[in-house]
């Protein structure tokens, strides 16, 4: 067993290469083998959102707090909300971020397959990012 203290877990701002504006990365769990769960808390600033990316294993998105956006490549912006959890299967092509105004917190969680846990892609254009949500339902 091994208890890691909130002190000694510091949050990280996102990499430019695979992040637009301000996000921060805290992260919560990347297990040693043969586990291969990676989990961390990421918090977006207003418009603020990821590159276009894959996962291996696919992705488990839980909103904690705000407002956000998720898209599948070729299909529509969608809102999320504070309590939605979304999945995104292994190797979509995906987006997720903030809304326009509003920031977003989500828990992001996914398994590594042979030590990859993403693949970093294209950014999103600002035209893509503009675009309105779908309705909800």
């Amino acid at each position: 067993m091994e208890i890691k203290r909130a002190a000694a877990t510091f949050a990280r701002r996102g990499p430019a290469d695979a992040f637009t504006g301000t996000v921060w990365q805290d992260p919560i769990i990347d297990a040693p083998a043969p586990a291969r769960l990676r989990a961390a808390r990421v918090t977006f600033e207003p418009s603020a959102r990821t590159a276009w990316h894959t996962h291996p294993l696919g992705q488990t998105l839980h909103v904690l707090t705000g407002v956000g956006r998720v898209q599948l490549w070729g299909g529509p912006v969608q809102e999320i909300r504070a309590g939605d959890t979304v999945w995104i299967a292994p190797n979509e092509k995906h987006w997720h971020g903030a809304g326009p105004k509003t920031a977003m917190c989500h828990f992001a969680l996914q398994e590594n397959l042979d030590g990859v846990h993403v693949t970093w892609l294209e950014q999103v254009s600002d035209a893509d990012y503009a675009r309105e949500p779908e309705s909800q339902a």
